[in-house]
């Protein structure tokens, strides 16, 4: 039975190879996007800091470029773009807000949609670690306990 999926995955998969095509080159005017950079680290951070970034658009293109949108991976990544032209040579932000009562690693994503000519559909990333607040229980965050379960010794 696993030599038929083995089979199948593998014919599957080669008729996935054959049948994609390149990418189409960008079109060459209108209105192109880039980036000061496509990645955020924020490095360590303690438990409830300032989760906020951004990131600066530039349109070196020869049209007006619209963001039409900007959409976080999740409910903690919550991005701000401008929904006005960005006129060829002109710059815009994004502005980015992680959510930084969460305790752990990050790395979550902002999709950008546009008109850009060059690349209409963006992802942008963040990263980073959140660690606990010394005493995390007034936080609110969870205490991990250790050592078995609670006795009642008198």
């Amino acid at each position: 039975m696993k030599k038929i999926f083995l089979t199948l995955g593998l014919l599957l998969g080669g008729f996935a190879l054959m049948s994609a095509q390149d990418a189409p080159a960008p079109v060459d005017g209108g209105a192109l996007l880039t980036l000061d950079k496509e990645v955020h680290d924020y490095g360590t951070m303690q438990q409830g800091a300032d989760g906020n970034c951004v990131f600066t658009v530039t349109n070196e293109g020869d049209a007006p470029l619209i963001i039409s949108r900007c959409k976080g991976s999740c409910g903690c990544t919550v991005p701000q773009c401008q929904k006005e032209p960005i006129l060829p040579g002109a710059t815009s932000s994004i502005k980015v807000k992680y959510d930084t009562k969460r305790i752990g690693p990050i790395n979550k994503s902002v999709t950008i949609t546009s008109n850009a000519s060059n690349d209409p559909t963006k992802v942008i990333r963040i990263k980073g670690k959140i660690e606990a607040n010394s005493g995390g229980a007034s936080s609110g965050a969870p205490v991990k306990v250790t050592g078995g379960a609670p006795t009642n010794k008198q």
